[in-house]
């Protein structure tokens, strides 16, 4: 019971950084404001962004089981977020791996979310108009 708490509560405190952080409008803070949600709630950036999604998924072994999901989502978000104010074809990466976590997620959470549907769509919708 406090395990699922805790990450509630985290879950709690992440988004409502990562809303600040989509308020921000100057592109050194938010950079600086990516960089932190990143180490505070994932890890090295770096690894995130650098690495194969091999990489990626092998970094959520080092969380509690039951911490995972959450956990990629949080990355998830940062990266939906984070492509709005990159340039291609570093954005197309980008959304490329929010797509496949929010699509992991929604094959392996027993939550269902309308929300991440929601982004997944916008993601494929996004992708089918760069490729015209």
């Amino acid at each position: 019971m406090l395990q699922r708490d805790y990450i509630q509560r985290l879950i709690r405190e992440f988004f409502a950084a990562l809303h600040r952080l989509v308020e921000k409008k100057e592109a050194g803070e938010r950079q600086a404001e990516v960089r932190r949600l990143f180490a505070q709630y994932l890890g090295g950036y770096d690894l995130y962004h650098a690495g194969t999604m091999d990489d990626v998924m092998r970094s959520f072994e080092k969380f509690p089981e039951e911490e995972r999901l959450e956990r990629m989502e949080m990355l998830a978000e940062l990266y939906y977020a984070e492509a709005d104010w990159l340039s291609e074809p570093m954005r197309g990466d980008i959304l490329e791996r929010a797509f496949m976590l929010f699509d992991f997620i929604d094959r392996h959470s027993r939550t269902y979310s309308p929300e991440r549907l929601k982004k997944m769509n916008d993601i494929s919708a996004r992708r089918k108009g760069n490729s015209d």
